[in-house]
């Protein structure tokens, strides 16, 4: 990120009273820690010799990590992206020996994905993952963090909720509202 930019403190003093203002260095913050996660994902990958998105099926996979294996669908719910991506992405990392995927036992339509215990020892040599989730945490302290993850969650809820009621992504407040009053 640009140094010259500002940061929360001088971007919050720009705002005006009307209470509306707040969200935009709330997104721009976002879209900035997205950018740097995104990059981070790709270095951590090319270090594996795979893609970013794969990278993040891998982490998917390991956070949500059950020993019968994660399915696919759950993996593109947690990414926000359609399961035909996951799906395609799993193929290359499972013909890379990098995951294991079967077929459910109850559901043959499902298929769950584990990592392989080349991939395991792979990530745990990187070791990467702990320092970052422990440089992150430090800000907030582990308490601290918990809370503010349950208060992102809630906002990206809200953010879902106003998408599928209004396509347009614009919440229908007050200040959006068009009237008719031509009575």
């Amino acid at each position: 990120m640009a140094s010259d930019l500002p940061g929360p403190a001088s971007a919050l003093g720009n705002i005006s009273s009307d209470g509306q203002e707040p969200v935009r260095p709330f997104v721009w913050e976002i879209r900035s820690i997205s950018a740097c996660l995104e990059e981070l994902a790709r270095f951590q990958a090319n270090a594996l010799g795979i893609t970013g998105a794969q990278w993040m099926i891998l982490m998917a996979v390991a956070y949500l990590g059950k020993e019968d294996g994660v399915p696919v669908n759950v993996v593109s719910k947690l990414m926000h992206v359609d399961p035909s991506f996951v799906t395609t992405h799993s193929k290359l990392l499972e013909k890379n020996g990098f995951l294991r995927r079967k077929h459910c036992a109850s559901d043959a339509r499902v298929v769950q994905m584990t990592l392989t215990a080349k991939t395991r020892k792979r990530l745990a040599s990187m070791a990467r993952q702990e320092a970052l989730d422990e440089f992150a945490s430090g800000e907030f302290g582990v308490d601290g963090s918990s809370e503010f993850i349950a208060k992102l969650a809630a906002v990206r809820h809200r953010l879902e909720r106003v998408r599928r009621e209004n396509r347009s992504g614009l919440p229908k407040t007050k200040r959006t509202a068009v009237r008719n009053d031509t009575t």
